[in-house]
């Protein structure tokens, strides 16, 4: 494991969004691209909704992800560190919209997620202790 495997964890993060509105889209009524967030207003599939908010919330995680990895490796964090930290993140950003998608418990999901808000709070304090 090394920088190339978090730099691939980064690009896989920044394609999630696409994902979870692929499935929105693919949901529900025929889509209509002139009016795409008046067309999710009015579906009623509540699958549609848990698919986009589960969009949303992944362009939500992606900037500070992509900042982590950049500063850890900027600071000189271990590349197999950073590496593990964003396969990490990766598999617990699906999980979470997986979670989203199924509308399974909420509780499963908030704890998915803040474990991958972890995985991005470490990032930064190894940044931060390694360049101290």
């Amino acid at each position: 494991m090394g920088l190339a495997t978090a730099y691939w964890c980064v690009l896989i993060s920044a394609l999630l969004p696409y994902v979870w509105v692929a499935i929105a889209k693919s949901s529900g009524e025929r889509y209509n691209n002139r009016d795409p967030r008046g067309w999710i207003a009015r579906q009623t599939d509540p699958r549609v909704h848990r698919a986009n908010a589960a969009q949303l919330n992944s362009y939500e995680a992606f900037a500070p992800f992509a900042a982590g990895v950049i500063l850890a490796q900027l600071a000189g964090v271990a590349a197999d560190r950073i590496a593990l930290l964003a396969i990490l993140f990766v598999v617990f950003r699906i999980l979470h919209g997986l979670i989203y998608v199924a509308g399974w418990q909420h509780a499963l999901r908030s704890l998915v997620w803040t474990a991958a808000f972890v995985c991005v709070v470490i990032l930064f304090v190894q940044a931060a202790l390694q360049v101290a």
